[in-house]
Order: structure tokens, then C-alpha cells, then sequence
């Protein structure tokens, strides 16, 4: 797959796109719903990539088992044909380009030049630092060097998996190769982190989207994670979340409460303290294809500082009670209410819906797909 100039997505009998306009629609509404938009965001993402806007992109692979570009070929919503010749312009990848050698080198230069501010360089695996950076070379030059000049000349810069985010597997301890997250050797650089072993291609694709269409990226937690795919632990959305407030807890594997679904928890899920979406979304479009899903526990792969860190079966702390852990006691001492009370109570209420009504009167609710503040990029 070559650098090729990019070409203007048409929707009409000439057009080079595999998909029909309402399927295209249908795709561009879901990758707006991933980052929280409306069907207003699905639109302009459409208008984007009918007037050829769609991103550069430039993908790094350093310290890494390629399991994120895996997880991409298996998106099927969009088919991976659909991503990468209608949304998006991936102008060089090593594991899917048919160049090699210089040819991929040259197409790695070409595509800096023609988009130097513009594209998005994603970087998959670790940077190893460690006596100069030896432990990772490609082309001759380490992945230190060539990951400081591409990002350095980057729009946005996105790091996808947890290797590219943390270190991931290759910083384990004894960390032999020095391996750090991309963030971690491109400081003063907004590095958006999407961890996860492997991540979540819609979490990707709804990031690189929205910067395409307006320029910014999503709101961003104290990690640099997108809110939308990181704002929730796992154990608020799991869906054996009741066997838990129940007290009923899988003890091993196979035992009777494991095969009737019960929790995880007491077998070392992490889930309570891992941010991240994979309950709700789940992995190729396949039902269930995540661990829990699947019987076993959350290994934390999303949180720097549990995966590969702590031990698969010890507990966690529970990061955030949710209800019903914070429900008050149902017996509650209650007080009483006086009739002047009351009154004056409703005197209030009474002006307060007045005033509501009139102002409803002057205000035209407009509604707004724009998304959240943040950054500039």
C-alpha cells in the first residue's frame, strides 16, 4: 500500500468507495456516538470525507505483538477496507503496507512532507530507552529517533495500546530495555492515551475523527485518556455487577458460582479499579468477546499501574462505590414539617415555575452535537 495522493470520497457511480452513501452514513454515526456526538457530528463527518479531508495518518510500531493493528483488521463496523479508503488515509503502517525497505522509508518521508501539521501519527509499542535506544531499530535509525521526529512534525499524536501508553509488557519488571510510554520521551506534546491490551479500534476511530472534522480532540482524563472510552470503571457497567451487590462471588474456576455467572472479584478482577469501555463495547463486533465476558477476570490492562504490575488473582480496591453501595440506610430518621412550612414551600415552588414558564417563552432550545472542550491541536 503505497503513499498515493489521497483521492475525494464520491458518492455516485464513479466513486471509488466500496460502500453506498447510507451505509457510509450508518458508519459515520457510529464512530460519532463512540466520542459522545449526535447525528449533527455523523454529518459533518460525512461532509469531511466527501470533500477529501480525511486524515493522514502515519502509524509507528516499535516494542509491541502488533495485537492493535489485529484488533483494527477485525472492526467490522467499518470493515477495515471501509476505514482505510474512506475515513481515513493510512499513508504508512509496516505490517500493512505491500512496500518494504526503501520503498517504505521513502512513502514514511513522502506522506511527513505533503502533511507536515496536518497528520496524525499513532504509535503502537514501547520506545525502549535504554543504552540509546538499541533495542529497537528500523531502518537503522531507533524507534527513540524516528518517533521524536514524526510525532515532532504531527497534528495530533495518538499512543494505542497499553505498550504505547505505559510500556505495557516490554517495561514489566526488570524493564531490561528501559521501555516507556510514547509520552514519556515526548514531553511538552498533547499525547492522547488509549491503553488497552489490545485497545479498542473505536476508541481510535472516533479520536482521529474528531480531530479530522473539528480540529480538537475529546476531553481528556488525568491520564490523557479519552472520558468517553475511560470515564467509568468496568465494575459500574459489568453485566454481573448484581451477582456482586448480591454477595454472590465465583471462588474458582468452574466452580458452580463461575458457571452460573456469579462475580469475579474474589478470583482477582480489577475491574472496580480499571477505567475503560470494554463492557459496553465489546471486542470484533463479537458478543461478549472480552474477559469477563468470556469468565475470566479484568487483568486491568487500561491502568498503569496494574497491569503487568499486580499479581492476576490479587483483589483491588474498589476505585468508586456506585449505588446501590451508596444508597442511605432505609430507615432513615425522618423529621416533621410544619403547616407554615408547607405553605411557604409552596409559595415558592408556585414562583418558580412562573418564572420557568415565561422564561421558556424567551429561550429556543438549540440542540448541539459540538463536542466537549479541549484541547487545541
Amino acid at each position: 500500500m503505497a503513499a498515493t495522493s489521497r483521492l475525494p470520497l464520491e458518492f455516485d457511480a464513479q466513486s471509488l468507495s466500496t460502500v453506498s452513501r447510507r451505509d457510509f452514513v450508518r458508519v459515520c454515526t457510529m464512530a460519532a456516538a463512540a466520542v459522545g456526538l449526535g447525528p449533527l457530528a455523523a454529518e459533518r463527518f460525512v461532509e469531511a470525507a466527501a470533500n477529501g479531508l480525511r486524515p493522514s495518518v502515519i502509524w509507528l510500531q516499535f516494542q509491541e505483538c502488533t495485537g492493535c493493528t489485529e484488533s483494527l483488521l477485525r472492526a467490522s463496523h467499518p470493515a477495515i477496507d471501509t476505514l482505510l479508503f474512506d475515513l481515513i488515509s493510512l499513508d504508512y503502517h509496516e505490517t500493512l503496507f505491500a512496500a518494504a525497505g526503501h520503498q517504505a522509508e521513502a512513502a514514511l518521508k513522502q506522506a511527513m512532507a505533503a502533511n507536515a501539521g496536518k497528520y496524525v501519527c499513532i504509535v503502537e509499542g514501547a520506545i525502549p530507552t535504554k543504552d540509546n535506544g538499541i533495542y529497537c531499530m528500523i531502518g537503522g535509525r531507533t524507534a527513540l529517533d524516528i518517533v521524536q521526529d514524526v510525532a515532532g512534525k504531527a497534528g495530533a499524536i495518538i499512543a494505542i495500546g497499553s505498550c504505547a501508553s505505559w510500556g505495557g509488557v516490554p517495561s514489566a519488571d526488570p524493564n531490561p530495555t528501559g521501555a516507556v510510554g510514547a509520552h514519556a520521551v515526548l514531553k511538552g506534546k498533547t499525547v492522547v492515551n488509549i491503553p488497552g491490551c489490545p485497545a479498542n479500534p473505536y476508541n481510535l476511530l472516533g479520536t482521529v475523527l474528531q480531530y479530522a472534522t473539528y480540529g480538537t480532540l475529546p476531553e481528556l482524563d488525568a491520564e490523557n485518556r479519552p472520558k468517553f472510552a475511560y470515564g467509568s470503571t468496568i465494575h459500574e457497567h459489568c453485566p454481573r455487577r448484581a451477582h456482586f451487590d448480591a454477595g454472590r462471588f465465583a471462588k474458582k474456576f468452574g466452580d458452580e458460582g463461575h458457571r452460573l455467572g456469579y462475580c469475579l472479584y474474589e478470583l482477582g478482577c480489577k475491574g472496580p479499579a480499571t477505567h475503560a469501555n470494554c463492557s459496553v463495547q465489546h471486542f470484533g463486533d463479537v458478543v461478549d468477546a472480552w474477559p469477563i465476558g468470556l469468565g475470566h477476570p479484568c487483568f486491568g490492562c487500561t491502568e498503569q499501574k496494574i497491569a503487568f504490575r499486580v499479581p492476576l488473582h490479587t483483589t483491588v480496591e474498589i476505585d468508586r462505590p456506585t449505588p446501590p453501595d451508596t444508597y442511605p440506610p432505609i430507615h432513615a430518621v425522618q423529621g416533621g414539617v410544619s403547616p407554615i412550612a408547607t405553605g411557604v414551600a409552596g409559595a415558592i415552588l408556585g414562583g418558580l415555575a412562573g418564572a420557568g414558564y415565561v422564561a421558556s417563552r424567551k429561550l429556543t432550545p438549540v440542540a448541539s452535537d459540538e463536542p466537549p472542550k479541549s484541547p487545541e491541536v
